[in-house]
């Protein structure tokens, strides 16, 4: 029709009622924590989309406002794909953090396990010791046994018997 005036009203009733849509929106399904603190207008329609975004400021208010973000028919696939790297992005964060904690513990562990390893070293060693001493004693005994002269065996037998 040309007409001017009937244009800029729709114009504003279009801007009313996608600000009415997007207080519902937040309203319906934005409740941080057990949702994520934004959602998506869906506009189905590209020239309807393209209208949302040629009104100067309505995008930006309905984001600040409502933390609604605006996608159309060429856009929401992409929206979607980018929320979803985000998503595991954070995810990978939360594991990593997860994974760094995990990390620590058994580094305190394994400083543990290196103090009870050097402990048992040097247990090894005394015992190492002590059994190369009595080695020595026993070479020193035999050397000593070897000065004596044997007993033949007939009065080994006679000795045994008076033990």
């Amino acid at each position: 029709a040309a007409d001017k005036e009937t244009a800029e009203k729709s114009a504003k009733n279009l801007e009313a009622r996608i600000k009415a849509e997007a207080r519902s929106i937040r309203d319906k399904y934005v409740d941080p924590p057990r949702t994520t603190d934004f959602a998506i207008m869906f506009l189905p329609v590209e020239g309807l989309y393209a209208e949302v975004l040629h009104r100067p400021g309505l995008c930006d208010a309905l984001q600040r406002e409502f933390r609604v973000m605006v996608a159309g028919p060429t856009t929401l696939s992409a929206l979607l794909n980018s929320l979803q790297m985000g998503f595991r992005t954070l995810a990978i964060e939360k594991r990593s953090s997860d994974v760094w904690r995990l990390l620590g513990t058994v580094k305190t562990e394994f400083g543990r396990f290196g103090e009870i390893l050097a402990k048992t070293k040097k247990k090894l060693q005394e015992a190492s010791n002590t059994i190369e001493s009595a080695e020595v004693r026993t070479r020193v005994i035999q050397g000593k046994l070897k000065k004596v002269q044997e007993i033949p065996e007939e009065n080994t037998d006679r000795l045994m018997e008076e033990t």
